[in-house]
């Protein structure tokens, strides 16, 4: 297994000061580059798009490397001899920050970025691994070092869609990617008239050409000039805010990036069986008689989808015919999987209502069973190869269901529920949105209202343990929980609206993220769009619904975190952009936090039919002992560990009475 890697080690250290976490002890930091050499012509590479046009060395491979890191015990025999694989979001480290409470860190090294240590307890291995080929170095972020298809000479080309959007006035230049940590596909030209670039308010609005002469492919220089650069947008009269701006041209030099996928199925396969690399290099992850038994995968959002491309393109069978995970987990990844073995892939978009609304992302199949595609005929889904396929745990929040058609995950194109898959388990974190960081605050930003401060990562901790015993002995979880239509929890946003309560100024909205058949071309399924923008058939489209309300306007189904459960606002999955930014789109994949009034008095005052806090709670004792009841009702059912039992009682606590209500200014910090 390891004949074509070779594993170059950098930095080896001691993590969390020498911390001794439980049974497992000690744990290290392990970091270097792994080299790639691969036949083009194997078998277990045939999938890789372009793969066969890169550049080969003097024995016929095209090589490559990816950054990894591994935080192992320092003992590995000491350790629960399973990998936690943390699909990097964007090139940064998650796992640790959501399964530990602890700060973000691309480089955890001290006691603080241990958090409370569960994973550490736990014995597992934490490891990284580079797959996304289109990320700039910098920040700590992990990156790839992709072979280019095409030569100087012979340059391969292909249309490209950029879209930007900006949210200030005064932004007059752009990356083609849209942002300065993604690599931008260089034009094959300066000359704007063989571009076409384009504005529109909405998604839905008509486009507004903007004339040839009115930009340019150029950055902005040191002292303010225009500095033709074929990796540029200029447009001197600014971008407006808020709009969508559409700059549809021929790129040139496209990446092999579908090796993303490669990459993990053949490094997470040379550390559960290989015991050296292709110059003798010892497996990291070996023992005397201790060796890796189980490997889990961990995703949230982009990374989420990655998990589920990964699985359903055949990517889970390694080069031997051996199950690379054991068991999956994607968080907040909604219907979608990641668009990245393609020509010219831009793996970063999503698309939501407003923002990259038609890039490629959310395409038949979306659930773990077969389905039937009534556009297409086919019948599809995720898991259909049982000796490679893993167990599944998915959760998603309410804005999945909002912006990202996360209901298609569990019921067919017109909205019917669907059985649940044997291997597979869905979660809604009911009324939580995308971005859950554990011990979040309401923040103010770009949206109009305050954020979703809900913490849902002690879920998280439960439905790891979980995913373990399954995968380990057997012992199914317990059934999913989400919304269905055959109970009425699963509605449409009318339905949803009859009953969300009328919260002076707050509007509920019209619709969640539609989504109708896409074109992108008659050669999408050979991993190259040929179409762009892509055609949108409005007379074929896929029910998207979303969870029904209380009274209070918080979600009826799914897992109700205790502050669900016994609520002093109401926590939404959407939110709107803000005046002067387009105001009538949901604002991204952000919530809302509407807090209750504090007394009757202040109800009365602002015409709210919410019950205020004083009203529900007769005291913070009366407040502590029902979030400690709704706490222990998780526990009870497998979905809470003991420990956050005890978390969400001293967050009570601390919380003070009434509670602090008050939102923060500043951004949300996500990335999706």
């Amino acid at each position: 297994m390891g004949a074509n890697m070779i594993l170059e080690f950098g930095a080896r250290m001691s993590f969390a000061d020498g911390t001794q976490f439980g049974r497992a002890g000690a744990y290290e930091l392990l970091s270097g580059r792994v080299r790639y050499a691969v036949d083009p012509t194997a078998p277990a590479y045939q999938n890789v798009v372009d793969l066969g046009y890169a550049a080969r060395d003097a024995e016929g491979r095209v090589t490559y490397t990816a950054e990894f890191c591994l935080l192992k015990p320092a003992d590995f025999a000491r350790g629960n001899r399973r990998i936690l694989f943390d699909v990097i979001n964007r090139g940064n480290k998650r796992a640790v920050q959501f399964f530990n409470d602890a700060p973000h860190s691309n480089q955890p090294s001290t006691a603080a970025h241990a958090g409370n240590g569960f994973l550490m307890r736990q014995g597992y291995t934490v490891a990284w691994l580079a797959w996304q080929g289109d990320l700039l170095a910098g920040g700590g972020r992990m990156t790839m070092n992709l072979p280019i298809v095409g030569s100087a000479a012979e340059p391969v080309t292909g249309p490209l869609r950029a879209e930007f959007i900006v949210d200030r006035e005064g932004v007059t230049c752009l990356p083609l990617s849209g942002n300065v940590v993604t690599h931008s596909y260089p034009a094959i030209s300066l000359d704007t008239t063989a571009a076409t670039f384009t504005r529109r308010e909405y998604a839905d609005s008509p486009r507004e050409i903007i004339p040839p002469d009115a930009w340019q492919f150029a950055r902005v220089g040191e002292s303010g000039t225009s500095v033709a650069s074929v990796q540029h947008c200029h447009l001197p009269g600014g971008f407006r805010p808020g709009w969508i701006h559409e700059l549809v041209y021929t790129a040139r030099d496209p990446r092999v990036l579908g090796l993303g996928f490669p990459a993990v199925r053949d490094f997470l396969a040379f550390l559960r069986h290989a015991e050296r690399d292709a110059v003798g290099t010892p497996n990291p992850l070996r023992a005397p008689g201790a060796c890796v038994e189980r490997v889990y995968g961990w995703g949230r959002s982009l990374s989420g989808r990655y998990l589920r491309e990964f699985v359903y393109r055949g990517w889970n069978e390694d080069a031997c015919g051996q199950r690379v995970f054991d068991g999956v987990f994607p968080h907040v990844a909604g219907a979608g999987r990641v668009a990245l073995n393609y020509r010219f892939a831009q793996p970063g978009r999503f698309p939501r209502q407003h923002e990259d609304h038609t890039y490629p992302s959310d395409q038949f199949p979306f659930t773990y069973g077969l389905a039937a595609d009534p556009w297409s005929g086919r019948s599809d889904g995720i898991l259909k190869r049982p000796a490679t396929d893993p167990v599944v745990i998915h959760s998603q929040t309410a804005a999945e269901y909002w912006q990202r058609r996360g209901s298609l995950v569990h019921t067919d194109a017109f909205g019917a529920d669907l059985p649940e898959h044997p291997r597979a388990r869905v979660f809604l974190f009911a009324s939580s949105q995308h971005f859950a960081a554990p011990r979040g605050r309401p923040l103010l930003g770009s949206h109009r209202n305050a954020s979703n401060p809900l913490d849902t990562a002690p879920v998280l901790r439960a439905l790891l343990t979980l995913l373990d015993r399954w995968a380990s002995d057997g012992t199914p979880p317990p059934s999913s929980r989400i919304p269905r239509r055959t109970d009425g929890t699963l509605a449409t946003a009318e339905e949803a609206r009859a009953r969300f309560p009328a919260i002076p100024g707050v509007v509920f909205p019209a619709a969640p993220n539609r989504l109708f058949l896409l074109d992108y071309g008659d050669e999408m399924n050979a991993g190259r769009f040929t179409l762009e923008p892509p055609r949108e058939d409005r007379d074929r489209e896929y029910a998207v619904l979303i969870p029904m309300v209380d009274a209070d306007g918080n979600d009826v189904a799914g897992v109700r975190t205790p502050h669900v459960a016994v609520p002093v606002a109401t926590h939404t999955g959407w939110n709107w952009r803000r005046e002067g930014a387009e105001p009538r789109a949901l604002s991204s994949i952000i919530g809302s936090f509407l807090p209750f009034a504090r007394d009757a008095a202040e109800r009365a005052r602002s015409v709210d039919p919410r019950p205020s806090i004083a009203e529900r709670y007769r005291s913070h004792h009366d407040y502590i002992a029902k979030i400690a009841v709704a706490a222990h009702a998780l526990a009870q059912a497998g979905l809470l560990l003991e420990e956050d039992v005890e978390r969400y009682v001293e967050r009570a606590i601390s919380d003070g009475w009434p509670p602090d209500l008050t939102a923060v200014v500043g951004g949300v910090g996500d990335t999706p």
